[in-house]
Formats: structure tokens, sequence, C-alpha cells
């Protein structure tokens, strides 16, 4: 006889069931009488004495305050009833087909009740004698009136568990930010208690949406690694611990868990790193005012090169052309002082030709029909009787009074009147 472990019911309990050693068949599913009732289980491997003493510890130790509200521990002595055979795998199906149905119905029943609670999930024994109710909240709810209600319901008897956050995705089966299925909804059967602090120890980003699982929690994960940052921390200062010296400030920025050295930044902000061992040395020689030697020189900054000197050269299709951002932005300059002085040519160019235009081209007769009109400084300067007029700055002579007398009058076909003429 040997003691071996199981899994059954959706919150994952563990079981120790004492079998005979006999060969394992095609299935690993059996029949299970629990402290809840009769369920199918998933068999696990024989544990050794000190194995099962670990899985007893560690359930009895469990500090997390995750466990679910109810008189079933996580780990229970169970009893082996049989192989689960095609029937039982049958039935065990049809359970789980019928709970969708069950849970959309409470729901609608939960709504008329107004109950400050969220129901995650529901779960029938094999034998449906049992229904079990999984659910969160953050007050204490008085669900008496809603428990008899869903017995009148289903015909059964209703048992209520309220659950965590962390144990509603191990219920749910959602997968992680990792892309692969959480980890409490196949494998992990035990919550450790994770903080801040295992984060910053690992050096890893403390973005919510980085280091939070679905559970809106930390997530599990951090804690895997933990124990070895743990052992190279425990020679070193609390990270981002800060060393004050004359030469400036020294930062222990974090640790690498391959080569187990300390990243230290100097005060020029080079990442230096430094044997775990060797830090309490180091540290005491930049106190003294020493040099450590571990720093190399910044190479020098070649200088920049003079204006005359820079040739803005235009970017060529195909093969992309390293430029630096002067030599770009002058020849973003130089592109548009040429467009301009294209547009100012051309807009010359358009003048002229329409000056052009409106003068009478020498050679070409009138279009007939229409009398030919003459420029507009000649059309100024001719009389109304055709004769030529002189310029306005000109005086006329006609007008010019001759001795001080009047001007002279005569008939010139424009009045009606015959002119006087002078003595």
């Amino acid at each position: 006889m040997s003691i071996y472990l199981t899994t059954f019911g959706k919150l994952r309990y563990l079981g120790l069931a004492e079998m005979a050693d006999e060969p394992r068949t095609a299935t690993r599913w059996a029949l299970l009488r629990t402290v809840r009732g009769l369920e199918m289980g998933l068999l696990g491997g024989a544990l050794s004495q000190e194995q099962e003493a670990r899985y007893r510890a560690s359930c009895l130790e469990d500090a997390s305050g995750e466990r679910p509200r109810g008189p079933e521990p996580m780990l229970q002595e169970v009893e082996f009833l049989q192989y689960a055979g095609r029937d039982e795998i049958e039935d065990w199906y049809q359970c789980r087909s019928d709970e969708e149905n069950v849970l959309i119905r409470s729901r609608e029943i939960l709504l008329d009740h107004g109950l400050d609670m969220k129901l995650v999930d529901v779960e029938y024994m094999l034998d449906r004698r049992k229904l079990f109710f999984y659910f969160t909240s953050d007050h204490r709810v008085d669900f008496r009136a809603y428990v008899r209600e869903l017995a009148r319901e289903f015909r059964t008897r209703i048992e209520m568990r309220q659950i965590g956050v962390r144990d509603e995705a191990r219920v749910v089966r959602g997968v992680a930010p990792c892309g692969r299925p959480c980890c409490c909804s196949y494998w992990l059967h035990q919550f450790s208690p994770i903080g801040i602090r295992m984060v910053k120890e690992q050096h890893l980003a403390l973005t919510p949406t980085k280091i939070s699982g679905i559970c809106g929690r930390l997530m599990c994960c951090m804690a895997y690694e933990y124990s070895v940052y743990a052992d190279l921390w425990k020679d070193l200062p609390a990270p981002g611990t800060k060393i004050r010296t004359e030469q400036g400030l020294y930062v222990l920025d974090g640790v690498d868990l391959a080569t187990g050295r300390a990243k230290v930044r100097f005060p020029s902000g080079r990442i230096v790193s430094i044997a775990i061992p060797e830090f309490p040395d180091f540290r005491e020689a930049v106190l003294r005012g020493e040099d450590w030697g571990a720093e190399e020189a910044a190479p020098p900054r070649p200088a920049p090169r003079p204006e005359a000197a820079r040739k803005p050269a235009p970017p060529q299709r195909g093969t992309p052309m390293k430029v630096t951002l002067e030599e770009h932005l002058a020849w973003r300059e130089q592109q548009q002082d040429e467009a301009s002085e294209a547009e100012r040519t051309a807009s010359r160019k358009g003048r002229r030709r329409s000056g052009a235009q409106g003068r009478p081209e020498a050679g070409r007769p009138p279009k007939p029909g229409r009398p030919a009109s003459p420029s507009r400084l000649e059309s100024g300067n001719m009389g109304a009787g055709g004769e030529r007029r002189p310029p306005r700055h000109q005086p006329d002579n006609r007008s010019r009074r001759p001795h001080g007398g009047r001007p002279d009058r005569r008939s010139d076909g424009r009045s009606g009147r015959p002119g006087k003429e002078g003595s």
C-alpha cells in the first residue's frame, strides 16, 4: 500500500489516497469519496514519506490568506473507490454541461434579490446531491432568502462558498500575461504571499500592468526566483543604496543573476559590474577617495564641423544615407530657397507676358468688324477731331493769352457760334 496524491474539484483540492500498488491503467481518473461527497479525481504519483510530510506542513502553514471559506481543508484524506469507467466519465461531462445553464439562471435570480456579491461559478457533485456556489464579495452578505429560492429552483442541497480574487482566477481558468494558462489553474496548489519587495530585489519594472495577473494581485511567478535573488542580496545593501563621496554619487542599481555581480552606477553615469565579494572593499575605497580603476574613460566626442565645411547632400532613393540633423536642416533650407527663387522667376515672366499681350503687335491688321483701338497713351492725347493733343505736362499754345488780352475765339466746328477775331 502506498499514498497517492490526487486533485479534485474546481478549486483543485489536494487529497491523499491510500491505494494498493497495482499496475497503472490507461486512465488516470478515479472515483473518490471526499468530505464534500462523491467526486471525480485525477490521480498523481506515489509519495514518499518526506514528500507526504512536506505536503502536510505546507498546507498547515498557509499564510497567504486566500483559502476558501468553508469546512473543507485544502489537503484531505480521501477514499479511493475505483478507477473511472466510460459511464462515470460521461456523467462527469454531463454535470459540467448542466452547470452552464445553472449559472445563468442563478445570476438572473441574484439580480432579483439585489445582493452585493458576484457569482463566479457553480459545481455539481457527481451524484448531484450537492450544488456548490462560489462567489466573491467585499462585505458580509445575508443570502438566506437567496439560498431558499435556489433550493426550490434546482431541487438539491445548496452550499455557498466565498472565495478570494486569486481563487476566482483559479476557478475561471484564464490566460496569464505571458500567454500561457494561469499557474494556479493547472499546477499550482498553494498561494504564497508576495510583496513589492520581491519585485524590487529582482530589479523589475514597477509598472502595475506588467507585474499584476488577471486577478489584480502580484503575479505568482514573482516568487519563483526570489530565493536566488535573496541569496545574492544577502551580502549587499538594499537596492538603490547611494554612496556619497567627494568624487560624486555611487548608486547600487541591481545584481546580475547569471554572473553573480553587482551593478554600480558611477558619478559619470557609466554602469560597472563588481563582484559581490569585492563590494565591501569597493565601498571603503571610494569612501577614502581612492580611484577604483574599474571605470574606463569615456571616448572623446569628435568636434563639430564648421558650417562652411558642411555640404548638405540631398537624400537619394535606394540605400539610406547617414546624415546629421544639421546637414538635413541645411538641405531643407536650400530646397526652400530654390523653390522660392523659381516661384519669383515664374511670376516675373508671367507679368512680362501679360504686358506684351496688352500692347498691339506691329504689322498685324485689326480684326474685321471692330475698329482698331489706339494705345492708352495715344488715345489720351487725341482730340475729338482727330488732331493730336500735346501731353498734359506741356502747355497748350492755343490757350496762351497774347499780350495780356483775351484768347482768340474762332469757329472750330465744336461750338455752334462764331468766334471773335482779335484786333
